[in-house]
């Protein structure tokens, strides 16, 4: 698919080239990045009375100079996170996301010495509130397996064994070929095209010695030929796909499906490898992060640690010794 992005000046065109063609960033995140810098280049046009154009969504921002963007003070991106807050309605992490895709491309037009100044160098993320990730228990995957069942019930059941046993990211899973496992070992293509090999244990092995059985009978369509998990219809199954999969067996399960999703599948696996033992940089590798501390939100401790560590507390024979 041929990407022009429109509506954005050349250079901040060059610079989603070079995110895609030199840090090998996926489409799906460059096109986030475009996303942020035409809300960004549009709100500029307005902000400087560079355009009567009244639709927001409709103004062509491609002719604003290096010169504009150079003279933007820090106070002018404290306005423009104001609108993306107030007018758009971005929580705290899409602020900061924005904020992240600003300093990365101002930071790229000093380098290329488009510009010389950079009023990002001082704009700080705002402060989000830390949430612990949402997962399921032992007792309630081992329900999710269980309720698996109907026509592609090994396909099924393989797809969510390796969301639960090995905590891959939907597209990791969907990008799977079979040319990526090898006796017991898995090759993973995560975020930025970085490849990490994981270790397949005895019941992910189980899961897809039974798939691989049907599969083999199952006809694949051209150019599909490589796919792990096909689709009914013989081609590479979809990321919907597996969202709709696992949603309905959540539901069968009879657990929240609003509450629990693909994403959830990973957290389960990271917290329960991390409350069995498992170190945090283990676990990083693992997950496929790149910072330690995207990993570190599974270090929370479960319900059950809280309520012993209470319970142990000296202080409190003392407080029932008085009853």
């Amino acid at each position: 698919m041929n990407r022009s992005y429109d509506f954005i000046p050349d250079y901040a065109r060059d610079y989603l080239y070079y995110l895609r063609n030199i840090r090998a960033l996926s489409e799906k995140t460059v096109d986030q990045y475009y996303l942020d810098l035409k809300i960004f280049f549009r709100f500029v046009m307005e902000y400087k009375h560079l355009t009567d154009e009244k639709d927001f969504d409709r103004i062509d921002a491609s002719g604003v100079s290096a010169k504009v963007i150079e003279r933007l003070t820090l106070s002018d991106l404290y306005v423009y996170l104001n609108y993306v807050n107030d007018e758009r309605g971005n929580e705290a992490r899409s602020r900061a996301r924005k904020i992240s895709s600003l300093r990365t491309f101002y930071k790229y037009l000093c380098k290329q010495a488009v510009i010389s100044e950079n009023p990002t160098l001082y704009l700080e993320p705002p402060k989000s509130r830390k949430t612990l990730p949402v997962y399921l228990t032992l007792d309630e995957a081992s329900k999710l397996l269980g309720s698996v069942d109907g026509k592609f019930k090994e396909r099924d059941y393989a797809v969510i064994t390796l969301f639960l046993n090995c905590g891959l990211r939907l597209s990791e899973l969907v990008g799977i070929n079979l040319s990526n496992i090898s006796d017991r070992n898995l090759r993973v293509l995560g975020k930025g095209g970085k490849e990490r090999t994981l270790y397949l244990n005895d019941a992910c092995v189980a899961a897809l010695n039974a798939y691989l059985a049907v599969r083999a009978q199952t006809p694949a369509k051209a150019g599909h030929e490589q796919a792990l998990f096909l689709s009914n219809r013989g081609t590479r199954i979809c990321n919907r796909q597996v969202e709709n999969i696992v949603k309905k067996f959540l539901t069968v399960s009879g657990l929240d499906s609003e509450k629990y999703s693909v994403h959830k599948l990973r957290h389960t696996a990271a917290t329960l490898m991390h409350q069995n033992g498992v170190d945090v940089r283990v676990l990083q590798e693992v997950l496929g992060h790149e910072n330690l501390g995207t990993t570190q939100i599974y270090t929370h401790l479960s319900n059950t640690e809280v309520r012993d560590a209470l319970k142990n507390n000296p202080l409190n024979n003392l407080g029932s010794a008085k009853k």
